[in-house]
């Protein structure tokens, strides 16, 4: 089975940015549907983006124009370039891995990383 593990997370000003890692290890990447999903303090976690197993992305609404998702085959790395953060970016950013074609809710996620936080100040 898949293990990931994410790194990058950090604490930035409002309009910073920051690029957080995913390393995947254990598997091929086509056999998965890839993603972030993020947990504000006391909130439920929530999807960010996907890249789906025929190579499409998608992303939440709130992070459109300002997060790109983006893929490694070779290195086995899936990163979250995030550009004009937000306070409300704020949040654990995990990384999650489903055998689904495509994933964009916590019940389809078979393996999730630890998280990395990131902290976006006003």
């Amino acid at each position: 089975q898949v293990q990931l593990a994410e790194s990058g997370g950090d604490s930035v000003q409002a309009g910073g940015s920051l690029r957080l890692s995913c390393a995947a290890s254990g598997t091929t990447f086509g056999d998965y549907c890839l993603a972030w999903f993020r947990q504000r303090a006391g909130g439920k976690r929530e999807w960010v983006s996907s890249f789906t197993r025929d190579d499409r992305t998608f992303y939440v609404d709130s992070v459109k124009g300002r997060f790109t998702i983006s893929k490694d085959t070779d290195n086995h790395t899936i990163s979250l370039q995030m550009n004009s953060l937000k306070p409300e970016d704020t949040g654990m950013y995990y990384c999650a891995a489903a055998e689904n074609f495509y994933c964009a809710l916590a019940d389809q996620i078979s393996v999730w990383g630890q998280g990395t936080q990131v902290i976006v100040s006003s």
